[in-house]
């Protein structure tokens, strides 16, 4: 981002200065109203937006065209009639990672929490500034991962790792003079992180969508929590995998460990000990080649973890055994939505 700075004062102010190590004020002033455009966008899941969508930012349309390299203009016919301008980032990273800096600058340097507040918290009143002075950042944390748990489509997964990974004191280092700091909460950042930590940790075990646990071990890896991960890749390495009973949170882990190590050519799900874990084990099925779930108990809340595989593109699955599952007339439905997808590269179906 601060390259493009760079490149943008060149251009429009004839800058000579290659390594600006603090943002001037109008930067920063733009960069944070483009961040609340990215964000108030991001929520509605909208990834173009208008010119009223613009000035409802603050943002003026010639003066964001100069910031073209983070925020560029496109056209789009509308009714078959007319073209009218609408605007997008240059790549969705872009805007979920100026949503983040929003989000967070937002509670970091008003003291709001931008999200709504979520069954754990306790009932709001009117909150004097004594009481607002007091956010704490864990709490922030909180509500940010519930509201990217209740995405069916999980628009805001990389949104929450971006906020996560930018509450670390390491990384707000590199954003200097754009962001507060985390020094302004009433909680120590270690204190934050590891209440954060504790919550990932809870809602991997209680949530259903494997998918959702995916992207939450992702969120514990921003803030250098692995320790359940590296037990499974212990295990795995050591040859002793298969004489665990796999609880449901150490299947996730081991489906996360599988995911990244993307050399999964055949995939045998009954190969692990596990009565309570497979659904969770299912999403390892985008990274391989051969996929053997035969026998495995599984039902129509399978098929659309599976149908979703089908569907990724440039997948490498390329045969795929489902005999002996209950999966009913629901799951048959959604896995032919994967399978006649033109993304779906599947040459064995049994």
């Amino acid at each position: 981002m601060l390259i493009q700075i760079i490149v943008k004062n060149k251009k429009y102010n004839k800058a000579t200065e290659t390594n600006p190590k603090e943002l001037s004020q109008s930067d920063k002033e733009m960069i944070l109203k483009l961040a609340k455009l990215a964000f108030q966008q991001l929520q509605k899941g909208n990834l173009i937006f208008y010119e009223e969508d613009l000035r409802e930012c603050g943002l003026d349309v010639k003066e964001a065209s100069v910031y073209s390299a983070l925020c560029t203009e496109i056209f789009k016919e509308e009714s078959g009639l007319y073209q009218d301008k609408v605007y997008s980032f240059v790549h969705l990273s872009i805007q979920e990672f100026l949503a983040a800096v929003h989000a967070l600058e937002s509670c970091l340097g008003k003291k709001e929490n931008v999200f709504p507040p979520d069954d754990e918290d306790q009932e709001e009143k009117d909150v004097d500034d004594e009481e607002k002075e007091s956010i704490k950042l864990s709490d922030f944390h909180r509500r940010a991962v519930n509201q990217a748990l209740k995405s069916k489509n999980g628009h805001l997964d990389l949104f929450l790792r971006f906020l996560l990974g930018l509450s670390l004191e390491s990384n707000q280092n590199l954003l200097r003079g754009l962001l507060t700091q985390t020094g302004s909460t009433t909680q120590t950042n270690e204190e934050t992180v590891k209440r954060t930590v504790r919550y990932l940790s809870y809602k991997i075990e209680e949530e259903s969508s494997p998918e959702r646990i995916i992207n939450l071990f992702h969120c514990l890896n921003e803030l250098g929590a692995n320790s359940l991960v590296e037990d499974m890749q212990t295990s795995l390495h050591s040859g002793t995998l298969s004489q665990i009973k796999l609880k449901p949170d150490q299947c996730s882990a081991l489906a996360y460990l599988l995911l990244m190590s993307e050399e999964v050519l055949e995939f045998d799900l009954k190969t692990y000990n596990t009565l309570e874990g497979y659904q969770r084990l299912l999403p390892v099925v985008k990274t391989c080649k051969r996929a053997l779930l035969d026998g495995c108990k599984l039902t129509y809340k399978s098929c659309e973890t599976l149908a979703s595989a089908l569907q990724t593109p440039n997948s490498p699955l390329r045969e795929l055994d489902l005999r002996y599952n209950d999966l009913g007339d629901r799951g048959v439905e959604l896995l032919c939505v994967g399978l006649n997808s033109p993304l779906c590269n599947i040459q064995t179906l049994v």
